[in-house]
């Protein structure tokens, strides 16, 4: 397979046509805000391999498209980067001089981002930047997104985009397909998430209505980029939640640039307040490379590795969970005997090749393989009492169990055994036809899965055992077992162009067309797609955009596996339709710059295959048999609150439902992730006296999921959850600035950039959170009770980030 993609690399290559396009020239200086020339400033065509550097009087010279809009930057260590939109004709020649501010005293390098998001529906802006000094448990980029689109647990880096669940997303590291370990039951065990942040220079996050260059999911793509280093440099962080160490640089000629990412994860700290309490020992490691080599102006070769080692031990003692109403409170204690130890292991490997015959048409050829060996196993006994408390403020025994209301025992045992190896082949081209913009691609997808999973709960309710059977046998409440022993094929594709209308229409868009063919089910499935942006020649900077289009998303491992364990290789794509319509307003307010965006959206489901949530893990039942809807609407708003410093606030409204083509099931039931509400917000403030004095507030509200009986069918799922409130707080200051002139010559911190210290307080608010729960049934009573599984209290992190 690898022959036949190099066979049509050099094929495609060698019957290509030298086309050379006509060019436009654009030149000026770039000086300081003191009138001083600015050397070694980058000045790059964003989107294209184009650009300069300032020579030391401050002039650039650079040939440029023309015909077309482009988007300049202009970049340099310890200045504020600008960005300029041209038009520009065939042999014009645009002088464009640059003022930069200085910026020495930001938490880390300016990164520069493109405008392009602007005219693509459903398009997220996420600044880099952020992500270390945003307070969040999980951190990260993905802390970042749970803030625009919500979330109901803080344990765990998984998202849920428009009603879908996490496995609907799409995640891309330098256009490589990214997977994550299958078994994960929990935020606990979960461990660190494969990106990076260290090493992350873009981040585009689409939330619906994405290219077709993109794979088959339903929900989102995250599409993340790595540094290509411009010196050397690195970064050092601390924490009680853990550490994590970055090194970048390139050799003496420039040709060769390199990534190293190592960040060691322990939530030892965080979990001790949760309600269960007894021995945690998480420990999750991370080791990641990327080395990229750029032999001349025509070839370039890349390779990326990720090893992470996840160990997660766990010997509860007792839990004690009070709940229900001020006069009507109740209280549940167990005594546990028994461990939990859980082992995820994944490597993955990348490597990629890319070629410019000329300066319009580039090819790229991609290999990568993905293991992952995980095994979950567990036994546990936990013995309860449930008992109701004493609510009389005026009784001695006030907040005590007065009675109890019955005991019992629970038996949690699991032995699950999990290899997962998928060995990728892909090809991707693109050609620039001025106003076309071609890109093409194909993919061959080898996948082997061996599976065993072993996994049961047994109840036991005042001697009876539960579900109660008249005969009077021991049975067993949850009962999960199965063997699976799978290796297919994947074959995708795709083409697309990205146009502009005349230049007097102001009309952007892309058509694309997809296809898709699995050999574990024969099914071939096609997904054309549809983008369009209009800019108004207004006075106003205003945008409007729309997109359409069907999305499929192919069965992996988990699709396939019922509940008994069971592998339905018959399973058919579950798909659904887009329609997307959007609008992106830029302004200025007291003279700061601002944006506002708005979306709404409606998809149609079919196919689908019904699932319900086991804390965040999620359980299908392998059937193509149900139809659904997802519609709301969305606005976000940027901006600087306060000068120079980042704000945004996001809020959305959906409704997501579904049905099940029987019968005896509801017409409509709501989908596990029926959001209906949420509101995330982020914001930046500083001493006015003092900008190296800084805080950062991050805030979510949600409406609560729907939920139900654990024994009744998924559209039993009628009751609500508590909504999610969580605030959380950090505080940040410049404890050495390596820009200062003051320093001793022989120094030890002469190379230290800069030196930040952080006091976090997460959940600021103190609010107890519901994550799930526990049914616990009194079977002389016949009673059932819903104990609430909550989340973590509030907490105290340090942190020290070291920049040099």
């Amino acid at each position: 397979m690898v022959a036949r993609f190099i066979g049509l690399l050099l094929f495609i290559s060698c019957c290509t046509a030298q086309v050379w396009g006509q060019y436009a020239i654009i030149n000026g200086f770039v000086k300081d805000e003191n009138g001083k020339p600015v050397e070694y400033v980058a000045v790059a065509v964003i989107g294209t391999e184009t650009g300069v550097s300032t020579n030391a009087k401050g002039y650039y010279f650079l040939q440029v498209p023309s015909g077309k809009n482009i988007t300049i930057a202009y970049s340099a260590l310890g200045y504020a980067a600008q960005i300029r939109t041209l038009y520009l004709r065939a042999g014009e020649n645009h002088e464009s001089n640059i003022v930069l501010k200085n910026q020495s005293k930001e938490l880390g390098p300016v990164t520069v981002k493109d405008d392009r998001s602007r005219y693509e529906a459903g398009t997220i802006n996420l600044d880099p930047r952020v992500a270390n000094i945003n307070p969040s448990t999980i951190g990260g980029i993905e802390g970042m997104l749970k803030v625009f689109v919500g979330s109901n647990n803080e344990l765990t880096s998984q998202y849920s985009v428009r009603g879908g669940n996490y496995d609907e997303n799409l995640v891309y590291v330098n256009d490589f397909e990214i997977y994550r370990p299958f078994l994960v039951k929990s935020g606990q065990q979960e461990g660190l998430s494969f990106i990076n942040p260290d090493l992350v220079s873009t981040v585009n996050f689409s939330v619906g209505g994405f290219q077709a260059k993109y794979g088959d999911k339903m929900s989102s793509v995250l599409d993340v980029g790595y540094k290509k280093p411009t010196e050397f440099s690195g970064s050092f962080m601390a924490s009680l939640l853990g550490v994590n160490l970055h090194l970048e640089g390139l050799s003496k000629n420039k040709k060769l640039t390199y990534l190293v990412g190592v960040r060691q994860k322990s939530n030892q700290y965080l979990l001790q307040s949760q309600p269960t309490k007894g021995i945690y020992n998480p420990s999750f490691t991370d080791v990641q490379a990327l080395v990229n080599y750029h032999f001349n102006d025509k070839w370039e070769m890349e390779a990326i590795g990720n090893y992470a080692r996840n160990r997660f031990i766990f010997i509860p003692e007792e839990q004690t969970t009070s709940f229900g109403v001020l006069n009507q409170a109740y209280q549940l204690q167990v005594a546990y005997n028994g461990s939990e130890m859980d082992q995820f292991d994944s490597r993955f490997a990348g490597f990629s090749t890319t070629f410019h015959p000329n300066k319009k048409l580039k090819l790229k050829l991609l290999l990568s393989g993905f293991q992952t060996n995980e095994q979950e196993t567990y036994d546990i006994l936990g013995e309860y009492l449930l008992g109701q408390l004493q609510t009389d403020l005026g009784k001695q025994n006030f907040g005590q169990i007065q009675s109890s209301l019955g005991t019992g025992l629970i038996h949690d045992y699991a032995r699950n055994f999990l290899t997962v190896n998928v060995g990728t082949a892909a090809f991707r081209g693109s050609y620039d036809a001025n106003k076309n913009y071609i890109q093409f691609g194909l993919d061959a997808t080898s996948v082997s899965i061996n599976d065993h999973i072993h996994e049961w709960e047994q109840r036991d309710s005042s001697n009876f055992n539960q579900p109660y059977n008249v005969l009077g046998a021991i049975t067993l409440d949850t009962f999960y077992h199965g063997e699976a022993d799978l290796n297919y094929m994947r074959y995708t594709g795709f083409i697309q162009d990205n146009f502009r209308f005349h230049d007097s229409s102001g009309v952007t868009g892309s058509i694309g067309l997809r296809y898709n063919y699995s050999t574990i089910n024969n099914e071939m499935v096609v997904s054309p797609r549809l983008q369009l942006a209009q800019k108004p020649h207004w006075k106003r900077d205003v945008v409007f955009k729309f997109a359409a289009g069907i999305y499929a998303q192919p069965p992996f491992y988990r699709e396939m596996r019922d509940p008994q364990g069971n592998i339905n290789t018959n399973l058919k794509s579950q798909k659904s339709f887009h329609i997307v319509l959007g609008s992106d307003y830029n302004f200025k307010l007291y003279n700061r710059p601002y944006k506002i965006t708005t979306e709404i959206y409606y998809k149609g489901l079919w196919d689908l295959d019904p699932y319900t949530y086991d804390n965040i893990q999620v359980r299908y039942y392998a059937k193509n048999d149900a139809r659904g809807y997802v519609y709301g609407g969305e606005v976000r708003l940027y901006g600087d609150l306060v000068k120079d410093a980042t704000s945004w606030v996001s809020i959305g409204l959906l409704k997501a439902q579904y049905s099940i083509e029987d019968d005896n099931f509801p017409k409509s039931t709501p989908l596990p992730n029926d959001q209906r509400f949420m509101l995330g917000m982020y914001f930046e403030d500083y001493l006015p006296t003092n900008k190296n004095f800084k805080v950062h507030l991050n805030g979510i509200f949600t409406s609560g999921l729907p939920f139900g009986p654990p024994d009744k069918p998924a559209y039993a799922d009628t009751l609500r959850m508590p909504s999610y409130k969580r605030v959380d707080i950090g505080f940040s200051a410049l404890l050495l600035n390596g820009a200062r002139k003051e320093k001793p010559v022989h120094s030890f911190f002469n190379h230290i950039r800069s030196i930040w210290g952080s006091l976090e307080v997460f959940n600021l608010l103190g609010i107890q959170n519901t994550l799930s729960y526990t049914w616990i049934q009194d079977q002389k009573s016949g009673n059932v009770y819903a104990v609430p599984n909550r989340l973590t209290s509030r907490l105290l992190n340090v942190k020290l980030i070291f920049n040099f």
